[in-house]
């Protein structure tokens, strides 16, 4: 016989929803910054060793793709809906999509 002050269990799919945190970052953006990082690294050595440029020019050149991956992370991902990054590309490349051209000037009464 159960009483009201019974608990009672129930299974949940909570831990399910979420891709977990590294850092910081949602999921696997951690995995952007690790290679630009690893990019940085590489330009910084080929400019330093191999092609004999200077350590400020070096390190200058190293931080570009460290920064392009930190900006496409916080401006494209993290906090985004799935998708957010591919929605934005895609209205750069092929403009509105589906949705009628606004500002469209026409001498068609009907257009």
């Amino acid at each position: 016989m159960s009483t009201k002050n019974e608990l009672r269990l129930t299974d949940t799919n909570a831990a399910s929803d979420s891709k977990g945190r590294t850092w910081g970052l949602e999921g696997g953006l951690f995995w952007w910054l690790i290679a630009g990082i690893g990019a940085g690294i590489i330009i910084f050595f080929v400019l330093l060793v191999v092609l004999d440029v200077s350590l400020a020019m070096s390190f200058v050149a190293a931080l570009v793709p460290v920064l392009i991956c930190l900006a496409y992370i916080f401006a494209l991902r993290q906090g985004k809906p799935p998708g957010y990054d591919r929605d934005c590309f895609e209205y750069l490349t092929t403009g509105r999509g589906f949705s009628p051209q606004t500002g469209h000037n026409s001498n068609h009464p009907l257009l």
